[in-house]
């Protein structure tokens, strides 16, 4: 059961020098004891889903389908992330030799580089993936990967299992010999800004609010040693239908549209929240006789009061109607409603309707020309993702991509956004506001890199150097030696 109180400023600073302390143990324990522990977790999570699914039932809602694909998803990708610590290829490891004829007009010195664990992390749960983005999720593996103990702020909307998690966690530490202090939960939101203050902590990471995030970046900033704060924020996740593949399949499209920003009951950072399509759509037509009867317990009362609060926002603004709406839109578990609007009225109230609205709601804009796609593409700010829903031969297409990849950490081309698979080449981020931190990503095994520092060592001897860049490493990693790369 998580704990009555939350933690004190005095516990906080016990917790964070054991994590200190544990810090210098974890970043020189070997990349194949680092995987074996990463596997270890996988498992332990694994052996308990009996127990940590019906807790998380009881206290999120959500189905049991949904939190069992979530679990093994969540083990997933710690067994993800202990096969790329064993591979060794994130550590980007360069050797260049001594070259008395470089041709800069100097010689080139003995140089060798690779990435050290920044210290210890500071993890701010989510609370719509209470497995995938809460205690043993992707920011606690890719930190525990990279060599980082983890301190967890613990998500409010689902304390036993967020307590239940941990618990199962550090039997699996300690089961697996990993050294005291490695990962430890704190509780409330004044001990997570206490932590994140402490000098021993050397980044954060945060799944939420731009509110909440931005509050905490400000405060990961302000410290006599800032530290770097990789925020996921928020996402409106636009959809732009060209006319050509609005003709060719609009109640298609339609259908798809709902599913994915349904899914969940809207509770995605990836929903997409804004559709849009020519005057006169296919498109808008199914949409106007979509069956929108589905219904199901958002996540916690926080979540159900800013739905209801930004959707009553955006329902009253000048220029904006209702497309189709379900026969129960209130309470704790809302139908889904679409909202219509054209984008003139778009444009000019831009910084009021292109908003998240965490739940099951999505704008429908209208437009007469297909440079009005690119005018909305431009105008935006900065989104997890963009989809296009294309045929090849939009002249379109070229000019939305171009200005879409200046907007948006993933571009998708005829598919749908919902879904984040957990891969290597999986991009989770954007310009602000999507993240605080647009050149990272929060999903896939190049999540790793938020966590580790390079170091060059300059005509060091062997012996004193990480394996990886000794002449005669003891596990050979991916190199690149005078330029060319080896495997």
């Amino acid at each position: 059961m998580a704990p009555a109180e939350p933690t004190t400023d005095e516990e906080v600073d016990r917790i964070v020098a054991a994590s200190a302390e544990a810090s210098r143990i974890w970043a020189n324990t070997d990349r194949a004891e680092r995987s074996r522990v990463l596997e270890a977790i996988a498992d332990a999570l694994e052996d308990a889903a009996s127990v940590l699914i019906p807790i998380a039932q009881r206290e999120t809602h959500l189905p049991e389908g949904r939190l069992n694909g979530e679990l093994k998803r969540t083990s997933f990708q710690l067994r993800l992330f202990a096969e790329t610590v064993r591979e060794g290829g994130y550590l980007d490891a360069r050797i260049d030799h001594a070259d008395p004829e470089w041709p800069m007009g100097a010689p080139r010195p003995e140089l060798r580089r690779s990435q050290v664990p920044l210290g210890p992390v500071v993890v701010f749960a989510a609370s719509n993936f209470p497995f995938a983005f809460s205690v043993a999720g992707g920011d606690t593996a890719s930190a525990l990967a990279a060599g980082c103990p983890v301190i967890l702020k613990a998500h409010s909307g689902h304390p036993d299992l967020s307590a239940t998690t941990g618990a199962v966690v550090r039997t699996a530490l300690q089961s697996a010999g990993a050294p005291s202090g490695l990962f430890e939960l704190v509780w409330g939101a004044e001990a997570g800004r206490t932590a994140l203050s402490n000098p021993h902590v050397k980044a954060g990471a945060f799944t939420g609010s731009i509110a909440g995030g931005r509050a905490l970046f400000d405060i990961a900033s302000s410290r006599p040693e800032p530290i770097p704060f990789f925020g996921e924020l928020g996402s409106v996740n636009p959809v732009f239908v060209t006319r050509a593949a609005d003709a060719a399949r609009g109640a298609e499209i339609a259908s798809e549209f709902t599913g994915s920003f349904t899914l969940g009951s809207g509770q995605f950072c990836t929903k997409p929240g804004l559709l849009l399509v020519p005057s006169g759509a296919t498109v808008t037509e199914a949409l106007r006789g979509t069956e929108l009867s589905q219904s199901a317990p958002l996540l916690n009362e926080r979540i159900v009061m800013g739905f209801h609060e930004t959707l009553e926002r955006l329902s009253s603004k000048p220029g904006i109607g209702v497309l189709r709406r379900g026969p129960s839109p209130e309470g704790n578990a809302p139908t889904p409603t679409l909202l219509a609007t054209d984008v003139a009225t778009l444009l000019a109230h831009l910084d009021e309707l292109f908003t998240e609205c965490f739940g099951p709601t999505a704008l429908v804009v209208t437009y007469d020309d297909e440079q009005e796609l690119v005018d909305v593409a431009e105008a935006i700010d900065g989104q997890l993702t963009a989809t296009l829903i294309a045929e090849e031969t939009d002249a379109v297409a070229a000019d939305l991509t171009r200005v879409l990849v200046n907007k948006a950490g993933r571009l998708l081309w005829n598919q749908w956004p919902t879904g984040v698979s957990v891969t290597y080449a999986q991009q989770h981020g954007g310009p602000y506001p999507a993240t605080t931190a647009p050149a990272t990503t929060s999903v896939g095994t190049a999540g790793i890199a938020r966590f580790l520092r390079a170091v060059a060592f300059q005509n060091y001897p062997q012996h004193l150097l990480p394996d990886e860049l000794a002449d005669s490493p003891t596990t050979l990693v991916p190199r690149r030696v005078n330029g060319i790369l080896q495997k």
